[in-house]
Parts: structure tokens; C-alpha cells; sequence
């Protein structure tokens, strides 16, 4: 009876390290794929209503920030507030370690021959791409790393407070709310930063500014609030898979160790 409880604790231990693993590396790689994408690319998805065009205008970056949410959810429900913390500064440690590479590399001297050095940058002509990626993860990582960690930390707090609120009840409540509050933190904070001090945006300077800064954070925002709606789903069940999965109580959570 003790070998086999000892040996059922052990599986159990094993499942909870190896999903808390997965939970981090889907949180982390969405994140890191999220600064390097970042503002390389703007998706127009504007639509007309009737005879009125509704503006609607995300960042490429923006399609992986929602898993980044789901995720740590998932960690704060089954793992605790500490765990999710833990994972919200690696994320921060991940930004600043893309910034430094990038860094780096623009640093170092090309190895090519003089023929393929652009007479008039200095820059190696084939690597065009790199220093292009390099300006816009520049301007993407350092505007988001504040609002990053205000979003996160704002979702892992509301998330364990409305916890400790309902006493462990309602888990759509916790989920969404935390989410879409955090998300508009978010939202708003990231574009302005980007506008004013990475001057990132593609601003129209022919048309007002307050404008175009409301499309690009509503646009983020929206989608932001439709996918968080929509990973209610996938998050009650998966919080119910993984709680009989991992054997643990949501109520009380598990902490490895």
C-alpha cells in the first residue's frame, strides 16, 4: 500500500512539472514570437456596415498575446499566484535577452566581402532583413516591456482576488474579468507607448492623430476581448481535464516545489 501510494504520487508529481513546463513554454515562445513579429506588419480587417466603413486595424504580434493570457490563467488556477508571477518576470527576462541579441548582432561586423557592403548604410545588403526586424523589435519590445508587466501582473492579481472574492466559485468570472480588465491595460498602454516613444506606428500625418491612435487601440482591444471571450471554453475545460489529470483542488492549487 505505501509503494503504490508513493508510486501514485510520483506520477502525479511528474504530470503537474511536465504540464506546468508546457503551460511556460507556450507563454514564453507565444511572447518571444509576439516582440520579434511585433509591428512588422499591420492586417487590415476593416469592414463595412451598410454605407459606414468601420476602421479596423491590429498588429501582427497581436494574434499570439491571447494564448499568453490563457496561459497564465491556466497557472494561476492550478498552479497559485506565485507560479504565475514567477512565470510573468521570466517573460520579462525573455524580452530583455531578445533585446540584447539583437543588439549584439547589429553590433558585430558583418562577415561578407566589401562587395556586398551597401556603399551608402554600411550595412551588409543581405542582411536588410535582419536590421529591419532588428528596428522594429526594438521599438515593439521596449514599448510593450511596461505595459507587458503592468497587463500581466494587473491579470494575475484581479484573477486571485475575485478567486478569494467568490471563494472559488464562478471560474468564468475570474477568467474573463482579470482577462479583458488587464487586456485593455494593455491595449491602451502598449500603442501610446509605441507611438510616443518608439514612433513605431504608421501614422498618417494627413489625417488626425487621436483618430488613428483610437482605431489601433480599439482594433487590439476588440480582438483581444473577442478571443478572451471565446477561451472561456477551452479554459473551464481544461481547467477540468487538468484538475483530475494532475489531481489537484483549484480551490487550494499546487506550488511545486
Amino acid at each position: 500500500m505505501f509503494n503504490e501510494t508513493n508510486s501514485e504520487d510520483s506520477l502525479f508529481s511528474q504530470r503537474r512539472e511536465v504540464v506546468f513546463i508546457i503551460l511556460s513554454g507556450f507563454f514564453l515562445g507565444s511572447l518571444t514570437m509576439l516582440n520579434i513579429l511585433g509591428i512588422s506588419k499591420f492586417i487590415d480587417l476593416s469592414f463595412t456596415i451598410g454605407n459606414l466603413r468601420v476602421p479596423f486595424i491590429i498588429a501582427v504580434g497581436v494574434l499570439a498575446y491571447p494564448i499568453t493570457f490563457l496561459c497564465t490563467d491556466f497557472i494561476s488556477e492550478l498552479y497559485g499566484k506565485k507560479r504565475a508571477n514567477l512565470v510573468v518576470w521570466v517573460g520579462l527576462m525573455l524580452n530583455i535577452w531578445v533585446i540584447f541579441i539583437l543588439w549584439l548582432g547589429g553590433k558585430l561586423p558583418p562577415g561578407a566581402p566589401d562587395s556586398l557592403i551597401d556603399s551608402q548604410t554600411g550595412e551588409l545588403a543581405k542582411s536588410a532583413a535582419f536590421y529591419q526586424i532588428r528596428s522594429y523589435t526594438f521599438g515593439a519590445t521596449m514599448a510593450s516591456m511596461a505595459a507587458y508587466l503592468t497587463a500581466q501582473f494587473c491579470d494575475v492579481h484581479i484573477f486571485h482576488f475575485l478567486k478569494k472574492l467568490t471563494n472559488g466559485k464562478h471560474l468564468w468570472l475570474r477568467n474573463n474579468v482579470s482577462t479583458l480588465l488587464s487586456q485593455l491595460v494593455d491595449s491602451v498602454a502598449v500603442i501610446l507607448i509605441t507611438h510616443f516613444y518608439a514612433k513605431a506606428l504608421p501614422i498618417d500625418q494627413s489625417e488626425g492623430l487621436v483618430s488613428q491612435l483610437l482605431v489601433f487601440i480599439i482594433s487590439a482591444y476588440v480582438f483581444k476581448f473577442v478571443t478572451a471571450l471565446i477561451d472561456t471554453i477551452p479554459f473551464y475545460v481544461g481547467v477540468r481535464f487538468f484538475s483530475k489529470y494532475l489531481n489537484i483542488n483549484p480551490n487550494k492549487g499546487y506550488e511545486i516545489s
